[in-house]
C-alpha cells in the first residue's frame, strides 16, 4: 500500500473521523512467534511447540502472542504514515485492546487506521487512533485497539 504523506502535524486537525491508512501485508512466521517468545519469556505450548499445539489446540496450530499482534502495530503504523514537520513521536498508551482472533503462524496481517482524535498539546498534539489488525481471508479482526501517541513538531 503507498505509504499515506501529512505535510503538516496540524493538517490532522481536519482528518479526524477519518481512514487514513492502511499497512501491507506482514507474513506472521513461526521464527518471528519463537523470537517473540525468546524475547518476553512467553514460551507457552500453544505458541511455540508445533506438534502439541497440531494435536491439542483448538486453533489446529501455533498461533502468534497476542502481544506480538499487538506491538506490530507500531510497525505497521511507521511504514504506512509520515507526518511531515515534526522531530518525534512517541507512545502514549492505550485506552482499549482485544484480541478478537487468533492469528495462525504462516497467516499474514494487516493494521487500518483510523484517527479518531486530535488534541493539541505543548509542542505538538496527541492523536488518537482507531486500529484493527486484520487477517488475511478472515472477516474477524486479530485485534483492535485504540491507540494515543504524541507528536512534537
Amino acid at each position: 500500500m503507498p505509504k499515506t504523506i501529512i505535510d503538516h502535524l496540524a493538517d490532522l486537525q481536519a482528518r479526524v473521523g477519518q481512514e487514513l491508512a492502511v499497512s501491507d501485508w506482514l507474513e506472521i512466521t513461526q521464527q518471528r512467534i519463537d523470537q517473540f517468545a525468546e524475547a518476553t519469556g512467553d514460551h507457552q505450548w500453544i505458541h511455540v511447540d508445533a506438534a502439541r499445539a497440531a494435536q491439542e489446540s483448538p486453533f489446529g496450530g501455533t498461533i502468534a502472542h497476542g502481544y506480538l499482534t499487538l506491538s506490530l502495530l507500531a510497525k505497521f503504523a511507521q511504514e504506512s504514515i509520515a507526518i511531515g514537520n515534526v522531530r518525534m513521536g512517541v507512545n502514549y498508551g492505550l485506552n482499549r485492546v482485544r484480541f478478537t482472533a487468533p492469528v495462525r503462524a504462516g497467516k499474514s496481517i494487516r493494521a487500518r487506521f483510523k484517527l479518531a482524535a486530535y488534541d493539541e498539546i505543548a509542542g505538538g498534539a496527541q492523536l488518537t487512533w482507531n486500529a484493527s489488525v486484520e487477517i488475511e481471508g478472515s472477516e474477524k479482526p486479530a485485534c483492535i485497539a485504540e491507540m494515543i501517541s504524541r507528536w512534537y513538531a
